[in-house]
């Protein structure tokens, strides 16, 4: 079995939220045209966990979601990856990126070093640290 990744993926609330992929259950994850987060993508496989990511004022962690499928190119645009990815879990209380930056554990983490980055791998110490913050996580993560 493969070892499962995390990464971590940003939306603008107001363009597709955790709340709709909770109402969703699956979304295609489109838009994506950076090289370096279209690599990211390109090494996600499916039971990876994504940590859902709000931006646009917000800027914090609010949820969970999982691969779903392998990455493709994206048929509608070129240079662009689509992925899908499956509702896991919501956070009632989001973990801001202010406390992951106080936290001094993640300074080498694409989001603290690379803040316009929309999809970047997150290290297993993230996924741990998360699990701390957050206890109900501990149920989905579980083997990392």
């Amino acid at each position: 079995m493969a070892k499962i990744r995390y990464f971590l993926a940003k939306t603008e609330p107001a363009v597709y939220s955790i709340h709709d992929l909770s109402r969703d259950g699956r979304t295609t994850w489109d838009g994506v045209r950076n090289a370096q987060a279209r690599q990211a993508m390109q090494t996600m496989r499916p039971g990876d966990f994504v940590f859902i990511y709000h931006s646009g004022g917000v800027s914090a962690v609010v949820g969970l979601a999982k691969v779903a499928s392998e990455p493709m190119e994206d048929p509608s645009a070129e240079k662009s990856t689509i992925i899908d990815f499956e509702f896991v879990h919501g956070l009632d209380e989001p973990v801001s990126l202010k406390a992951i930056k106080e936290s001094g554990q993640f300074a080498e983490f694409a989001l603290v070093r690379q803040s316009r980055l929309s999809t970047m791998e997150a290290p297993a110490t993230f996924a741990n640290w998360m699990k701390k913050q957050r206890p109900e996580l501990k149920l989905y993560l579980k083997a990392s």
